[in-house]
């Protein structure tokens, strides 16, 4: 077994019994978005690096089963997918800059997965939290559809935005936490060089 796959996102937590974080209440003139693109790590770690965000949270969405743990979404025991809870200044961003960013930092393309993460759990979906979010962000995915900028069809869901269940406390900021395992991780995965790849064709930002 290669050290990347060993230190997989999907690999077990340290502590699986350690106590479920809270998720955070949007605040004056802020708002809430919630994606699915694969590794929870590395969406809370991208949204961390966007100006506007407040605060990211990491976690499962899109399933019906109550109180989901990490081992067992990540076992494929649920039908949740590993998700982030983002929190943004709307003062200082959009909605519609914030998908503009989730699509630029995932591959829409691949239904089966994100790079070396694969399984339903790690699919792509966007879950809007009004029905503005959701016209905006049915009308975002139509436009990279017909831009024809990537190599396939936009295969992304977007789902009703079902509750937001936190990952356990140890997922939380964990690129921050444990650097020593997220970036060898992230690298072995392969997740920036794909992303790279898959945008290749789109205009400079």
């Amino acid at each position: 077994m290669s050290l990347w796959l060993a230190l997989a996102c999907s690999s077990q937590a340290a502590d699986p019994g350690m106590k479920m974080a809270e998720v955070p209440k949007p605040g004056p003139n802020q708002a809430a978005a919630v994606f699915a693109g694969g590794c929870f790590w590395c969406m809370e770690s991208d949204f961390d690096h966007m100006p506007g965000v407040v605060s990211t949270t990491s976690g499962f969405a899109g399933g019906k089963e109550p109180n989901p743990t990490y081992e067992q979404v990540s076992s494929h025991l649920t039908s949740h997918l590993e998700s982030v809870y983002v929190i943004y200044d709307t003062t200082k961003t959009t909605y519609d800059q914030v998908l503009d960013y989730y699509w630029h930092h995932v591959d829409p393309t691949d239904d089966g997965g994100q790079f070396c993460d694969r399984g339903d759990s790690y699919r792509t979906a966007i879950f809007p939290q009004d029905d503005t979010q959701k016209s905006a962000a049915e009308g975002s995915k139509a436009k990279l559809d017909a831009s024809r900028v990537l190599s396939g069809p936009v295969v992304t869901r977007i789902l009703p935005g079902q509750k937001f269940w936190p990952a356990e406390v140890y997922h939380q900021d964990f690129h921050d936490k444990d650097p020593g395992r997220y970036l060898p991780y992230r690298q072995g995965c392969g997740r920036d060089a794909r992303v790279a790849e898959v945008w290749k064709n789109a205009p400079t930002r």
